[in-house]
């Protein structure tokens, strides 16, 4: 660990917030003297403190440990490269239009990667109203079920989340020329064009 370079990132990050060094002490339940040896390269935050640490200064817990924050490149607003992702942990979902770190439940997440089309999930689409009507040929079981449905289209993704034992349908507005992407747990994301 470079504490350095630690200590200038923590300083960095407590001043971005309008903190002192004793409103970190305080709420690590250390003295204001520890803060003020780490902002000057003279030590590292104990293991413990870590996770307090991080939570308190809103940042990742190792990019502080490594003393960098890698910014994500500006988001392009493509629509076209939306990105999802599903935390393992609690199932929350996340999207991004363009690279990024994803973080859930301490963990960082990967991007899913659309299976071969080959295996996908048979689907109806019926136009009602002014809304598609889909429904899909799955058991949803407790084990085996569709976690989302997502409508991706210029600049809008409209994401329905499906759960156990519910019936495999859904609906979106009708906006021609976009991509339904469907998530199971058990077979991965599968993509649909041009509904």
């Amino acid at each position: 660990m470079d504490c350095v370079k630690i200590g200038e990132l923590i300083a960095k990050l407590r001043k971005e917030k309008n903190l002192t060094q004793k409103n970190i002490a305080d709420a690590l339940g250390i003295q204001s003297k520890t803060v003020s040896k780490w902002e000057c390269g003279l030590g590292c935050p104990d293991l413990s403190l870590w996770p307090d640490l991080s939570a308190i200064l809103d940042v990742d817990m190792v990019q502080l440990m490594e003393g960098e924050i890698t910014s994500n490149r500006p988001d392009s607003g493509n629509i076209d490269k939306v990105r999802f992702y599903v935390c393992p942990n609690c199932g929350n979902i996340l999207v991004s239009t363009g690279s990024a770190s994803i973080f859930c439940c301490g963990r960082k997440l990967e991007q899913i990667i659309p299976m071969d089309s080959v295996d996908a999930i048979k689907i109806t689409v019926e136009e009602i109203d002014t809304d598609y009507f889909i429904s899909f040929d799955h058991p949803m079981t407790k084990e085996h079920y569709i976690s989302f449905v997502a409508y991706v289209k210029s600049d809008r993704v409209f994401l329905n989340r499906l759960y156990p034992e519910q019936s495999p349908t859904c609906r979106f507005p009708i906006t021609k020329g976009g991509k339904l992407y469907v998530y199971c747990v058990k077979h991965g994301l599968m993509v649909y064009s041009e509904y």
